[in-house]
Order: structure tokens, then C-alpha cells, then sequence
């Protein structure tokens, strides 16, 4: 039986208690998160245990890479889905359709370009990075076949993104769960009985996002409201303009910000093997430890998105301070976490004693100041929300400048705690970008919703 938007799956926004909202459309969201962070780390102790601290490092190594090439994906798919949540929450169904026939269209593009550009340019990238003879075997190994299938992660992404922007985070849950149980089997099963070594991750890893995808475009067939037909993906270069107006300066924060991760990588590797797995080690947990943070800005965003398309921007506000109140309590629980044990963190990935003293150089550090990128995901996703994506891509590019003047200034003198100085400084910068934005974006509507009620309240 086909099914509505008035499904219990998706969430309208605009209307109740902003705490029960929010909540009630971050725990699916959290859990999402939270399981993609997990199996992640899984790849990463499995890879680890079964092949070795070089191998680690290996795949650890692809990680800005990575980021620059699905993150570009992944802010274009973000972008995208904040005029899906803007025409759901204007109620305007035509628009919406329009919208999703273009995203399709435009998904496809990206997808085989991306794939194209990363294969090619993949040996040249890596030893732009300095990577290592040791392990640049099996990151080309890995690299292949990950960016190979990058058309999957992209199909995960957009997809997962325009049910978030309807409201709906439970699909892309059970789509997670799904991978992760599917990607860890075959992992274990790849590594440890079939001794693949790397390549066994990374198909593995294709066949789970494959997984993940399916579920997420078998869902949104069933949403009747949005089915789309022929006449919807003809509807003209205006379309295409507005998502690639709202989705490209995200993207591009994203790329700009793998850029700075891609300096402090090659700082890194510069300094030998041991460093590198070290910090692979090292951007692991923070990725871990940001989860429940960054998932109250994707929640943040779908909330402001829908209410900003509402014209209910009171709204925002009260939805801004349950979302900060999210990444508080995280900040407190995870960043104590990283201060106070960090020798037993690093020992779950690493063996090496060395490696291990630099994770416990880097963690407390990183684990005290994490308050202000927890609330960084928040604010910024906020002023993404409202179709403001200008002043965040700004942001982007300010940490970039401040990790490569961190890491370049300072890794030479005080060693690898200038990784952690790198991330602490672009994070101050970025917030401090996107706290005005958010006042500037905000600030003028509830003046004038102020100015309204005065005036009506004098007459």
C-alpha cells in the first residue's frame, strides 16, 4: 500500500513543542550517526588487528581525500535537501517534486564525474600528501576501489538528506543498520578468513553502501505525495540553478575544509609512518566523539529549513537553544572521555607504545575545547538552514587558512600536539564566522515580527 506524507515517518516541524520535535526526529537520527561512526571504527580495529599498524595507516591515510571527494558530494546533497525542507514546510508539493526530479538528474552527474576525477587523479593526489612507500601499495589498492564505487556513498547521501528534509529520520536509520551489520560480517569474513587485506575493506564497504541506498530509494517510492513523473524532470535550467546556488557553496565549504585536513596530512606523513597512525588513530575518535554534536546540526538544519519556509522564525530560536542544549551534554560526557582516558582509547586501535603516547598527546587536548565545535555544527546548520550558505562556505575557507598556518608554524617545534592546535584554532575561527551569520540571517525577521506585534498590540 502506498503511503503519505502523514505517515508517522515523517515529522512536520512547523507545528508543537520544538523540544518534543526535535528529539523525538534526532534519536533515529543519533542512532543513524551513531552506527555509521561505529562501523567505521570497526573497519578501523578490524583493518587494525588483522593487518597490522601499516595498514591502518594506509587506510587512514585516504581519509582527507575521501573527505574532499564525498564531503563535496555530501554538501551539495545537504544543500539540496534545505529547498526540499523549504517547499515541504511551505507546503508547496509541486515545487517539492520539481526539486527531487532535478536532484535525480543532477545526483547522476556527480556521480560519474566524482568517480572519474578521484580514479585519475588518485596516484598524484597521494604523493602530493607524502605518502609514505610503506603504505602507498595498499592506499592506491584501497583508493581504487573505494572512489571505483563512489557512486553509492553519493546515493546514500542525497537520498538519505531528502528524507531528513521531509522529516523522516527512521528510514535512514534502519538503512544504517542494515549496512553496518552487512559491512562488518564482511569485513571480518574478507580480512580474517579470506586474508583479502585492504581491498577486502573497501569492497565491503561498497557492497553495504549499496545496501544502504536501496532502502533509502525503495522508501521514497512509496511516498505518494512525491511520485514523480516525466513532466517534473523537464522543468528547466531555473531548478538546476537553484539547488546549484544553495548546494555548491556547501560543498565547497566541505572541500575547502578536507583541503586544510589534506595540509595537516601531508605535514603528518611527512614525519614518518608512525605519525600517520597515530593521527589516523587520532581522527577516528574525533569523528566518534563529534557524532552526537554534528547529528543535533542535521537535525538543526531539516528543523530551520522547514520553518524558515513556514515563515516561522521564533520557531528557529527556540529550536537553536534545544539543539545547543544537545551538543552541551554531549560535549560534557565525550570530551571528558578523551581527557581522562585516553592511553585505553588509543590501545583499542594501535600497539605500538609510540603511537600510542602521541593519541595520548592529542585526545585531552582536543577533548577539552571541543565545546566549541559541538557548537559550531549547531549554529552553522542553522544559517544553512535558512538558505544563507555564503557566510558558512567563508568559514570554510578561514579553517582552512588557520590549520595550515597551525600545523606549518608549529609541527616542526612542538611535534605532533600541533595537530591538535590545528583542529582547536579552525574550530574558534569557523564558530566565530557562523555566530554572526546566524544573527545577521535571523536577527532582521524577528525584528520585524517584533515591530508587527507592537504595532498591532498599540492599535
Amino acid at each position: 500500500m502506498k503511503t503519505t506524507l502523514t505517515n508517522k515517518k515523517q515529522i512536520d516541524l512547523t507545528k508543537g513543542s520544538p523540544l518534543r520535535l526535535i528529539l523525538s526526529f534526532y534519536w533515529p537520527l543519533l542512532l543513524t550517526s551513531a552506527l555509521q561512526q561505529f562501523y567505521n571504527f570497526a573497519d578501523t580495529w578490524i583493518v587494525g588487528k588483522g593487518l597490522g599498524d601499516n595498514a591502518l595507516a594506509a587506510v587512514g591515510n585516504m581519509g582527507s581525500l575521501f573527505f574532499l571527494i564525498v564531503g563535496f558530494s555530501f554538501g551539495l546533497a545537504n544543500g539540496f535537501s534545505v529547498l526540499v525542507a523549504q517547499s515541504y514546510g511551505a507546503k508547496d508539493y509541486e515545487s517539492l517534486k520539481q526539486r527531487l526530479a532535478a536532484i535525480v538528474e543532477l545526483g547522476i552527474i556527480l556521480s560519474a564525474v566524482l568517480s572519474v576525477v578521484s580514479v585519475v587523479f588518485l596516484p598524484y593526489a597521494l604523493r602530493l600528501l607524502r605518502t609514505d612507500s610503506l603504505i602507498m601499495k595498499d592506499s592506491l589498492i584501497y583508493g581504487y576501489i573505494i572512489f571505483g564505487g563512489i557512486f553509492t556513498n553519493i546515493s546514500y547521501n542525497i537520498f538519505s538528506a531528502v528524507l531528513r528534509a521531509l522529516g523522516d529520520s527512521k528510514t535512514p536509520l534502519k538503512a544504517i543498520i542494515a549496512s553496518s551489520l552487512i559491512n562488518i560480517a564482511l569485513n571480518s569474513l574478507f580480512i580474517f578468513v579470506f586474508k583479502m587485506g585492504v581491498e577486502g575493506a573497501a569492497i565491503a564497504t561498497i557492497i553495504a553502501q549499496i545496501v544502504s541506498a536501496i532502502i533509502c530509494i525503495n522508501r521514497l517510492r512509496q511516498i505518494e505525495i512525491i511520485k514523480l513523473e516525466k513532466s517534473h524532470f523537464r522543468s528547466g535550467v531555473t531548478v538546476f540553478g537553484e539547488l546549484l546556488k544553495n548546494g555548491l557553496p556547501m560543498a565547497f565549504m566541505n572541500s575547502i575544509t578536507a583541503i586544510g585536513c589534506m595540509v595537516v596530512q601531508y605535514f603528518v606523513n611527512g614525519h614518518g609512518v608512525v605519525f600517520t597512525a597515530a593521527y589516523a588513530a587520532c581522527s577516528k575518535y574525533l569523528n566518534l566523539f563529534m557524532t552526537p554534536a554534528s547529528t543535533a546540526g542535521n537535525a538543526m538544519s531539516a528543523y530551520t529549513s522547514q520553518n524558515y519556509g513556514a515563515k516561522e522564525y521564533g520557531r528557529i530560536r527556540e529550536g537553536l537553544f534545544v539543539c545547543l542544549g544537545i551538543s552541551a551534554a554531549s560535549y560534557l560526557v565525550l570530551g571528558s572521555l578523551m581527557v581522562f582516558i585516553p592511553s585505553r582509547l588509543a590501545g583499542l586501535l594501535l600497539s605500538g607504545k609510540e603511537q600510542i603516547s602521541l593519541v595520548c598527546d592529542f585526545l585531552p587536548r582536543c577533548g577539552i575545547m571541543m565545546i566549541f565545535v559541538d557548537t559550531l555544527f549547531v549554529v552553522r546548520s542553522a544559517v544553512q538552514g535558512m538558505g544563507k550558505p555564503m557566510l558558512p562556505m567563508v568559514s570554510g575557507i578561514l579553517e582552512m587558512v588557520l590549520r595550515i598556518l597551525t600545523i606549518s608554524l608549529f609541527i616542526g617545534k612542538i611535534g605532533f600536539p600541533a595537530t591538535a592546535y590545528a583542529e582547536i584554532s579552525a574550530w574558534i575561527g569557523a564558530l566565530a564566522v557562523n555566530a554572526y551569520a546566524f544573527y545577521a540571517s535571523l536577527g532582521p525577521h524577528l525584528y520585524k515580527r517584533h515591530i508587527i506585534r507592537s504595532k498591532r498590540a498599540f492599535q
